[in-house]
């Protein structure tokens, strides 16, 4: 077999991703914590409680831990509950302790990634109507004026929304996010109520800060016909657009079209200068008439696929080259701000790691402007409606006693990031499955 290495490009941002409510724990005044109250909402009745105590001080050896990985780059999240505990009160404190967590960063020579909104918001905003309010478009912007302004001296890249995409499906089509409601017409409000938040958020920053670049984080999922059946095809198409396109295209074209539907925007037009790309799987679509709940289709993956260990995740590398590619008719920069898979026992990660890693190198050297990687995620957390039953950390969680523990793919991400690259050599080490793609 072939020796070497793949190299990425000089100055390549290399990381993990996390978010608020999954590892700072005691969240008690934000839409999450709510739902973990009410009956069969998270699997097995899990709570997220502590998490992974962040907000008692953990994420100083959380950090440790990444620096001493190698990563140069760490994305995390601001809960807004904290911010804005009220309508009429900020909280100072709260603040004081996110800047001493990008302080702390800084310090580390860690290059800070602040996402806005990542699915959470605070109870009081959620008894006006959450995101089916209008109002919430200036109550957002508020929270970022507030947050950017008490925050820029230590970060210069924002994610105003992640996932809005998945957000508006999951909290109103699929209805397993708060507030579990089932309505495409209030999800495709949403949607352009994020895309409105967003873009008032991204002139509020470049106002407080002309150097920042702001952006939001997409959740790209490839939806493949089953067939060439000319019904799965339509299906596939109408998925696609859907989920992938609506929010990104309204960005770009300053219109939001969807269901046949358009609507100019104001001031939409260009609102992002780079494009955040989480990618995880993708999926086959069906054409189903029985259900309706699903946009008449069934999604599924192939029988012969490798799955995640709760068949979460598809092993699914080429879809990566997919999603870059379509991220690419933007016209911005991209960054990898989330992928990963949840793998308890660290069998499939490895494997799944180096080979999203050399798909996302191959279309990089194919002069697509791809600037960072963020693996999900650092620690285990609290996985949303899925609760504990999913491990995506570099480094194991015991939820009891808070200790760490550090699995092979650490090693692995810490000598990928170490060298800028995949070796052969590492390949063979941690993931020789992964050899005969890399190295043949």
């Amino acid at each position: 077999m072939v020796k070497g290495t793949y190299y990425f490009t000089k100055g390549f941002m290399w990381g993990t991703a996390t978010a608020a409510h999954q590892v700072e724990g005691h969240n008690t005044n934000n839409t999450w914590f709510a739902w973990e109250q009410e009956e069969s909402r998270i699997l097995n009745r899990d709570r997220s409680g502590l998490a992974c105590d962040w907000w008692g001080g953990r994420w100083r050896e959380d950090f440790d831990r990444a620096q001493a990985s190698a990563q140069n780059a760490h994305r995390l999240s601001i809960e807004w509950s904290r911010i804005q505990p009220a309508p009429d009160r900020w909280d100072e404190n709260a603040l004081d302790r996110y800047r001493e967590m990008l302080i702390g960063l800084q310090d580390r020579k860690m290059t800070p990634m602040v996402t806005l909104h990542h699915f959470s918001e605070p109870l009081w905003v959620a008894e006006m109507g959450g995101w089916e309010n209008e109002e919430i478009i200036e109550l957002f912007t508020k929270f970022v004026e507030k947050t950017v302004a008490a925050l820029k001296p230590y970060c210069h890249l924002w994610v105003t929304i992640n996932e809005p995409n998945v957000f508006a499906f999951n909290a109103y089509i699929d209805g397993v996010f708060p507030p579990g409601k089932q309505d495409v017409k209030i999800a495709l409000d949403v949607l352009r109520h994020m895309v409105l938040a967003h873009a008032r958020a991204y002139h509020v920053i470049h106002e407080l800060q002309p150097e920042a670049r702001v952006g939001t984080a997409i959740n790209y999922r490839g939806f493949k016909p089953a067939s060439q059946w000319p019904w799965d095809r339509w299906m596939a198409k109408l998925h696609h657009h859907l989920f992938n396109n609506v929010f990104v295209q309204a960005l770009h074209t300053g219109t939001f079209k969807a269901l046949g539907k358009k609507q100019k925007l104001d001031r939409v037009s260009g609102t992002q200068d780079f494009l955040g790309l989480n990618y995880y799987t993708g999926e086959y679509v069906r054409f189903n008439p029985f259900a309706p709940d699903q946009f008449f289709a069934r999604r599924f993956f192939r029988p012969d696929s490798l799955l995640s260990e709760t068949g979460f995740i598809a092993h699914d590398p080429q879809g990566l080259v997919e999603c870059v590619k379509w991220g690419n008719q933007f016209g911005v920069p991209m960054i990898i701000t989330e992928n990963g898979v949840e793998d308890r026992e660290d069998v499939l990660r490895p494997r799944y790691l180096v080979e999203h890693l050399h798909a996302l190198w191959r279309v990089i050297n194919d002069n697509y402007p791809v600037e960072g990687y963020f693996y999900w995620t650092l620690v285990d957390n609290f996985e949303w409606e899925r609760g504990w039953s999913q491990r995506f950390g570099l480094w194991e969680l015991n939820q009891k006693t808070q200790a760490r523990v550090r699995r092979p793919s650490a090693e692995l991400y810490e000598e990928i990031c170490r060298i800028n690259g995949i070796s052969s050599e590492v390949t063979a080490r941690y993931a020789p499955e992964a050899m005969q793609t890399l190295f043949p």
